[in-house]
């Protein structure tokens, strides 16, 4: 296996999503009152996605995505288009700290596969834009099909069936990526954060789960689903808090799943939440025991427009060094600016200030 130092490492990047332009907004509002067609929005958001990603080249970023400007939702719309998976509208959000979202959720009704997705062609048209840049994927982690969905017992009474066409399901998608291009994809969960919540804990025992066979079949599948990759294809996991309207929803530090994700998941790079208190310090990082991970430090907030101190987000990479190599280490936002369509409470111009701003410090630290 290829080991990441022989892969491309960005010292600036990003989580992936982006403010959904009102343009996009709009002519979602108009296709629901037919006043205009899919190929139309489809339209609309090829000439924005192009815009943006230009936006992004000359923010100084060396990955770029779309934006995730076709999506509703960071997860379920990826998730709806599995073979075997349903969205459906709920009585019930999910809630954030002051704030709940859509009524959306998905269940499971039938063998889960990986066929005629759209987020391949999706890519495919990134890929096109970004030129000699690198198009960078984003899709929900396998664990959040679980940890999301309900599952139907008539469709998979045995779990462990369940979990191993799940894996199946991603590495046919992951091969598919690959095939059309991608060289950079990334696994979104926030699964891992609820597992280091105290809180959270608690409320998944409430519902009959075990958070630590969470832990250690959520390992299990990732690391199957992501097993016999191409050499030259780099997986990373963004983890995260929440993430909808400013607003977030578990709180801990890593410490509790940092032996695992850290020492046992084979992936190539993590994107860690490290924006306030909630996440706790970089001591966990010192289960960072491989010399090909890279760490992203998600040291710039995406929740609100005001920038860091540049010296005080210096001062901090240093501390993290003490855990993990400089040479192993980068910086981004600890979020996505827009995990659902909704976005967060920022202007476009501050949400492109803050990129900057990781670009600029970036620059200096690892110059």
């Amino acid at each position: 296996m290829t080991t990441l130092n022989t892969k491309r490492i960005y010292r600036a990047d990003q989580v992936g999503s982006l403010l959904r332009p009102e343009r996009i907004k709009e002519a979602r509002r108009r296709v629901e009152l037919g006043e205009i067609t899919k190929e139309d929005l489809r339209q609309i958001e090829n000439e924005e996605i192009t815009r943006v990603v230009e936006r992004q080249k000359e923010a100084g970023l060396e990955a770029v995505t779309d934006g995730e400007f076709r999506r509703a939702w960071w997860h379920f719309d990826f998730l709806e288009n599995l073979t075997g998976v349903e969205g459906y509208w709920s009585g019930d959000g999910i809630q954030f700290k002051n704030q709940q979202t859509k009524s959306r959720a998905i269940k499971v009704t039938g063998r889960l596969g990986f066929d005629d997705h759209p987020f391949i062609e999706d890519f495919k048209f990134l890929q096109k834009q970004a030129g000699d840049h690198t198009a960078k994927v984003t899709i929900p982690s396998p664990s959040m099909l679980h940890f999301r969905g309900e599952i139907d017992p008539a469709a998979y009474p045995d779990e462990a069936v369940f979990f191993k066409d799940l894996a199946d399901a991603y590495k046919k998608g992951i091969q598919k990526f690959y095939e059309a291009g991608c060289r950079y994809l990334q696994l979104d969960d926030t699964a891992w954060a609820y597992l280091c919540s105290d809180e959270q804990k608690e409320q998944l025992k409430e519902k009959g789960l075990d958070p630590d066979h969470l832990v250690e079949k959520y390992l299990e599948t990732i690391n199957e689903a992501v097993a016999d990759r191409p050499d030259d294809l780099k997986i990373t996991m963004h983890i995260c808090r929440g993430n909808f309207r400013s607003t977030w929803i578990s709180s801990g530090g890593y410490e509790p799943v940092a032996a695992e994700i850290f020492g046992e998941l084979d992936i190539d790079g993590f994107f860690l939440e490290y924006d306030t208190e909630r996440a706790g310090g970089f001591e966990p990082l010192r289960h960072v025991k491989r010399d090909d991970l890279t760490i992203v430090l998600g040291l710039i907030t995406s929740k609100h427009g005001e920038l860091e101190d540049k010296e005080e987000v210096k001062k901090r990479i240093e501390e993290a060094g003490k855990y993990v190599p400089l040479d192993q280490l980068a910086l981004s936002p600890q979020c996505g600016f827009a995990s659902t369509e909704e976005g967060n409470l920022l202007t476009e111009e501050e949400q492109w200030k803050k990129i900057e701003h990781v670009v600029s410090i970036a620059r200096e630290v690892w110059s």
